[in-house]
């Protein structure tokens, strides 16, 4: 089983860009979702951390309150690195910035930083790793970011390539919640 497990709420307005910023994340919403996480997670569990700040304070009040996970930080789960966009409140950008992309969602790199190709490429060698660990019953969790969880659940789903806007997912779990996936095909979202 693979727990993708969601940041807490990271001090930033609404509306801003913040793929690679690393912002930090509220304190107190990081201890709740640590302890919601501690009372669930097997023994035995293997984390995978993102390196950015919101995901490594999460990790950190984990590991004071179950020390027996083992903690690896893995750049590839980090969110994707939108450029220049970065800071920026998405109703600013420029119209003809976001068509860009939009208009060729799979290759256009973002602000000039990373494309969707590259993105989701980094996030298939994580979870290909991920699901031959699986196989060997080892309980992985990944401590990471929406946009990073949108792209496993598509790759869990078959689909490597987004080349459509329209087809990228919203769905997401919540600030400091998690999706548990039990291969093949199972998801359980949680509400905590």
């Amino acid at each position: 089983m693979i727990w993708l497990v969601r940041h807490a709420q990271p001090l930033i307005a609404p509306g801003v860009c913040y793929g690679a910023l690393n912002v930090p994340a509220d304190a107190d919403a990081t201890q709740q979702a640590a302890r919601s996480l501690a009372q669930r997670l097997p023994s035995g569990a293997r984390v995978l951390v993102s390196p950015l700040l919101r995901c490594q304070q999460l990790t950190q009040a984990l590991q004071v309150l179950r020390p027996d996970v083992s903690v690896c930080t893995e750049a590839r789960l980090a969110e994707m690195n939108f450029g220049s966009w970065e800071g920026q409140r998405w109703d600013a950008l420029q119209s003809e910035a976001l068509e860009a992309w939009t208009g060729n969602f799979w290759r256009h790199s973002v602000g000039g930083g990373e494309c969707v190709a590259d993105f989701m490429g980094r996030v298939a060698e994580v979870w290909d790793a991920a699901m031959a660990a699986s196989i060997a019953d080892v309980p992985q969790v990944w401590i990471t970011h929406a946009g990073v969880i949108r792209a496993a659940r598509l790759i869990a789903s078959g689909q490597r390539e987004v080349h459509a806007a329209a087809d990228w997912p919203v769905a997401a779990p919540g600030y400091g919640q998690c999706w548990r996936y039990q291969a093949p095909s199972v998801w359980l979202q949680d509400a905590e």
